[in-house]
């Protein structure tokens, strides 16, 4: 089946290269340099698709939400869809949860976005699952935690001596290796996989906190100084508090058992290890 990649950014190179060759098509803002065909196409000017499409297809959507509430990138691109893709692969965000208090949260837990980034993703699954339930397109929404790998380990943060909330301050945290997540995209893909909502993630919950210093070890540089919530507060950016306010464990049960993922990098220090 043909596949077209839209958004080749930081999971949607990793991506390409999982699929065949003469099967697939990257669309992206700007060239890049990939394994696979990568077409210029920008989501919020152009108006007619770089590649023809017929016959039974795949979409992976990558892109990030644009405009408020609903996103305006999204609702540009699905018209250029004709016609229709068989099945249609959407990565969001664990974010639309919230904060739960540090509870475990399913694919069932009701939405509750406690910040406008989130509630893009919520504006646009809504916009997926009514389009695809109008045009009998298949809907995988892959809902994402914190996304690390090669270049985002944030090392440079490490190096600058920026600090990290103390441990006792930290929440359980939740992320994925953009390795994992890219086989979550190419593995919804197929036929037999259930259309629906998926939690990915590597399963283990430890803080961002404990993830930092572990990079921080396996890269052979200094610890970042702790402080604590209060004193965070003080000195973070909002956005970055946003993150750190927000406390939950996202059960990635349906992943494995459903999708039929289990993560390469379910220990996190492989993961570091390999993105080093």
């Amino acid at each position: 089946m043909f596949t077209l990649v839209t958004g080749t950014g930081y999971t949607g190179r990793r991506i390409l290269p999982l699929l065949p060759e003469g099967s697939v098509v990257g669309i992206s803002r700007t060239p890049i340099d990939a394994e696979r065909p990568v077409r210029a196409f920008d989501l919020d000017t152009t108006t007619k698709l770089p590649v023809g499409l017929r016959g039974a297809y795949g979409v992976i959507y990558t892109v990030p939400p644009a405009g408020e509430p609903a996103d305006a990138r999204l609702q540009r691109f699905l018209p250029l869809l004709t016609p229709p893709p068989s099945r249609f692969v959407y990565i969001s965000t664990t974010g639309i949860y919230g904060d739960c208090g540090g509870a475990a949260v399913t694919e069932l837990t009701p939405a509750n976005p406690g910040n406008e980034r989130s509630a893009r993703r919520v504006a646009a699954e809504a916009l997926l699952q009514d389009w695809a339930g109008q045009n009998r397109c298949e809907l995988v929404i892959l809902r994402a935690p914190g996304i690390y790998g090669p270049d985002r380990l944030g090392l440079e943060r490490i190096r600058a001596g920026v600090p990290i909330l103390d441990e006792q301050s930290a929440y359980p945290g939740n992320r994925i290796h953009v390795d994992d997540l890219a086989r979550c995209c190419v593995t919804a893909l197929a036929d037999d996989v259930p259309a629906g909502v998926y939690n990915v993630g590597d399963g283990d919950h430890r803080s961002s906190t404990a993830f930092t210093l572990a990079v921080a070890t396996l890269a052979g540089l200094p610890a970042p100084p702790r402080i604590s919530r209060e004193e965070a507060e003080r000195q973070f950016s909002p956005a970055r508090m946003s993150f750190l306010n927000e406390s939950r464990v996202v059960d990635t049960t349906k992943m494995r058992e459903v999708l039929g993922v289990t993560p390469r990098y379910a220990d996190p220090e492989d993961g570091i290890r390999a993105s080093l």
